[in-house]
């Protein structure tokens, strides 16, 4: 009876180890699979290995001046007063993607890509294109906004027109 009960013993004691590095393998597997779907990728890898690197450099502080990257050429015909033009309503706008270049804003109030001007209730107004928005929320460029004198953090109520 004795040598009976040891051996069970040594039975359940060989299934409780052989349960528990089971579940180590599939919890590995299972963090292995993350890096496929689309997790975090090294920004430093080499091009061609499949991972994608980021376009704003990790680690370094970057201020929305050196994120800015239109020209003064482009500034300028942002900046160039023009009036009238369709009105197509008011929108409140937050930062877009700082990583895209230029003078823009994504908005629900167009369907199509068209030129068109924003301006604050203090006056001020840029020229700008705009994009439909795929999420219906409008997001202004970074250069847009740095040339209203808007915060990046602010929500400011734009209204809109086509040219």
């Amino acid at each position: 009876m004795m040598a009976r009960q040891r051996t069970q013993e040594r039975v359940w004691g060989q299934t409780v180890r052989l349960k528990q590095g089971l579940v180590v393998l599939v919890c590995g597997l299972g963090l292995s699979a993350c890096s496929q779907l689309g997790g975090h990728t090294d920004p430093a890898a080499a091009p061609g290995t499949g991972l994608i690197k980021s376009p704003i450099p990790q680690g370094v502080a970057h201020t929305a001046q050196s994120l800015d990257q239109a020209s003064a050429g482009e500034r300028a015909a942002a900046m160039a007063t023009s009036t009238g033009g369709t009105k197509l309503g008011t929108t409140v706008a937050s930062l877009g993607d700082p990583t895209q270049a230029g003078f823009w804003l994504k908005t629900s109030l167009v369907k199509t890509q068209t030129k068109g001007r924003v301006t604050l209730s203090n006056g001020k107004s840029v020229q700008v294109m705009l994009l439909p928005a795929e999420d219906g929320a409008s997001q202004l460029s970074l250069s847009a906004l740095r040339m209203l004198d808007v915060s990046l953090t602010d929500l400011p109520t734009l209204t809109v027109y086509a040219l």
